[in-house]
């Protein structure tokens, strides 16, 4: 493994501050569940890696009925399932969180991480773009927030500038029921990698699919949605809002699948999701 220098700010600004002395050498660490490993097995070569675990604002979830949830970078994935606010108005962010890794893996991973690494496979991500969230930033010029859709940008790229660190997600009100479900599909049925992951709410009378490991970013499904305004979900219209979804993609063959498995298991999980709402 590659020597590192070890950094723990205080604050956001020392953090931002040493991003931008080390700049692209530099890594951050929240949970270092994914970090880690890549600097243990040589992927990543990290001349600083700035902990910003000693952020307490970092470590703060809360609600609030006008702003909605607001889950902190450094809250780990067990502690924001059992936040009961999150179980009771956005059960499917809940969902994928609780098949990220083992609960060992829990303790340590945070949301926060899990998107910033920007995989296309990433299990919050899904749920995050149906629900429209919101991700905070901080940097050399203060704080602002991207929509969640705008923030990745290509495989493990973000619209992360210099300096930038995100602090926080926050996931707006809705007055309507959200109900839907998150499905991963993998070669085991835990504690494994996503061949393809999918979420699909509805809100009111809008229903919003998002489609995870079938494209260099995760994705929604947006042609998809606009084909289902207005229409009774009959087993016709599932069927054919799964051939849309597959046309939205653009999934590879790996290690997990080839990309024609993965283009049949893409209908099938928007087939199950519009079928499970359709019951709801």
């Amino acid at each position: 493994m590659r020597q590192f220098e070890y950094l723990k700010p205080k604050t956001l600004e020392e953090a931002s501050r040493l991003l931008v002395q080390y700049g692209e050498e530099a890594s951050v660490l929240n949970g270092g569940t994914d970090l880690l490993v890549r600097i243990r097995d040589g992927i990543s070569r990290p001349k600083a890696v700035v902990d910003i675990k000693g952020i307490d604002r970092l470590k703060e979830i809360s609600f609030d009925e006008e702003k909605g949830l607001t889950i902190g970078a450094c809250v780990n994935l067990n502690d924001m399932i059992q936040y009961p606010v999150l179980v009771e108005k956005y059960r499917i962010l809940a969902e994928a969180a609780h098949t990220v890794g083992s609960c060992q893996v829990r303790n340590r991973a945070t949301m926060a991480g899990n998107i910033t690494n920007a995989s296309p496979l990433a299990d919050t991500a899904t749920p995050l773009l149906v629900l429209d969230a919101m991700v905070k930033v901080f940097g050399p010029q203060g704080e602002r927030e991207v929509s969640i859709h705008d923030f990745f940008l290509w495989v493990r790229k973000t619209c992360l500038q210099a300096g930038e660190i995100v602090t926080a997600v926050r996931i707006p009100v809705y007055k309507e029921n959200v109900i839907g479900n998150y499905q991963k599909h993998g070669r085991r049925d835990a504690v494994d990698l996503s061949t393809v992951c999918g979420a699909v709410v509805k809100i009111g009378d809008q229903v919003r699919i998002a489609l995870g490991a079938v494209a260099p970013t995760p994705i929604r499904a947006w042609k998809t949605e606009e084909f289902l305004k207005g229409k009774n979900l009959t087993e016709d219209v599932i069927a054919e809002a799964a051939e849309i979804a597959l046309r939205e993609t653009a999934p590879i063959g790996d290690i997990r699948a080839s990309k024609e498995y993965r283009e049949e298991i893409i209908k099938v999980l928007v087939r199950r999701g519009l079928g499970s709402i359709r019951r709801d």
